[in-house]
């Protein structure tokens, strides 16, 4: 049965000043959790709405799920009527999320130092392409240019290729998931000691560390003891492998997962093998025996190895396709775009779990009356929202 927790973060108020991937995800996560989360949506749309193909025009596929658990307004951030009304909102949050670029929130007049003049312990979270202390800092950012700046392409060149992106957006989506838990850390400050903050996110630092946890390798060390990049991540062999009616990801790591693998592969000379003795000699020739890996496994079903690997526990996978995924996921009923497949969050809490979707993605503006009626009854009482008070 549906969870009726109302989430971890209940209680948890939300202003969203972003668009397009990344600030929607972070702010997606935070409402998929709980918290009460307000999207200020330009009077020209916003493009998650018409990124891909949509049961109905304002709600693309990827917008079902990005959107859902926010309530939606429309206001022009750049009439000053509607910048007062964006700054009555924030008054009444704990969080403001924004990945408007410094110059033109300096110009908007939506800054953290302007937003702490109505909310002095506002958790104040600014995303862009690039710090705000950098030459690039009002420079145009989207997952495509991060990613050419992050040591991605890199990769792929050391590989033997040309530089490549990632076929998904993973600036954005990794962003985005630095955000969220950004905010949740200062909100555990602001509960621990009374005190908001700015907390800056630059996507090329977000997708720069990423990349680098393991591919600054040997040249971490001062000198460098080699030259970056982990050789075993960086082999062109390390792919999925083919079966005898389909394709598998196997992954030997350890000397047992060698001998087995090899064994029922009717190659048992290799399970004597000396490049299998030590980690360090499995990663120094990952090369060849990526390549010895591959050719056992040509020669039985996918079904037969992902059987023999759970019970030798070798770490497998079969390689289903995005339609079998997709086909997997559950529904929900949208109540104005029908049946839809639902992205589950990924998190399972055992005291506080919530729904997935408990608001379904809004149309533009949708919300508008109702958040500007409940912040001017807050206003009328001449009180600010308590922290934690839920919204009406």
């Amino acid at each position: 049965m549906p969870s009726t927790s109302p989430g971890p973060l209940h209680g948890v108020r939300v202003l969203d000043l972003s668009s397009v991937v990344m600030g929607p995800l972070a702010t997606q996560i935070l409402g998929d959790l709980g918290a009460d989360v307000i999207t200020v949506e330009d009077p020209r749309g916003t493009l998650s709405r018409v990124m891909t193909p949509g049961p109905v025009p304002q709600l693309s596929g990827i917008a079902l799920n990005l959107l859902r658990n926010k309530r939606n307004v429309v206001l022009d951030l750049k009439d000053p009527a509607d910048r007062e009304r964006v700054l009555a909102i924030a008054a009444t949050v704990d969080v403001v999320i924004t990945n408007l670029r410094p110059g033109a929130l300096g110009r908007l007049r939506l800054t953290y130092d302007d937003v702490v003049e109505v909310c002095p312990d506002i958790v104040y979270c600014q995303a862009q392409g690039y710090p705000s202390d950098s030459p690039a800092a009002d420079a145009p950012a989207y997952d495509d240019v991060i990613q050419a700046g992050s040591g991605i392409p890199d990769t792929f060149r050391r590989q033997g290729g040309d530089p490549l992106l990632v076929p998904t957006l993973v600036a954005d989506k990794v962003s985005g998931l630095t955000i969220a838990y950004a905010v949740l850390a200062a909100l555990l400050h602001r509960e621990r000691t009374g005190e908001g903050q700015r907390v800056e996110v630059p996507m090329i630092d977000v997708l720069t560390a990423f990349t680098l946890v393991e591919h600054a390798g040997a040249a971490t060390a001062v000198p460098p003891q080699g030259p970056p990049g982990y050789p075993r991540i960086l082999n062109p062999e390390r792919q999925p492998q083919r079966t005898a009616d389909g394709w598998i990801n196997v992954l030997a790591y350890t000397r047992e997962n060698y001998e087995d693998l090899f064994r029922e592969g009717g190659r048992p000379d290799l399970a004597e093998d000396e490049r299998i003795r030590s980690a360090r000699s499995r990663i120094a020739h990952a090369d060849s025996l990526y390549g010895d890996v591959a050719a056992v496994l040509l020669h039985r079903t996918t079904a037969d190895w992902l059987a023999f690997c759970s019970e030798s526990q070798i770490p497998a996978s079969a390689v289903p396709t995005l339609e079998e995924l997709v086909d997997a996921l559950p529904e929900d009923e949208h109540p104005l775009a029908g049946r839809y497949k639902v992205i589950p969050q990924p998190v399972r809490f055992s005291a506080s779990p919530g729904p997935t979707v408990h608001r379904p993605a809004a149309l533009s503006g949708q919300h508008t009356e109702e958040v500007l009626a409940e912040v001017a009854a807050w206003a009328e009482r001449g009180q600010h929202r308590e922290r934690g008070e839920p919204s009406p």
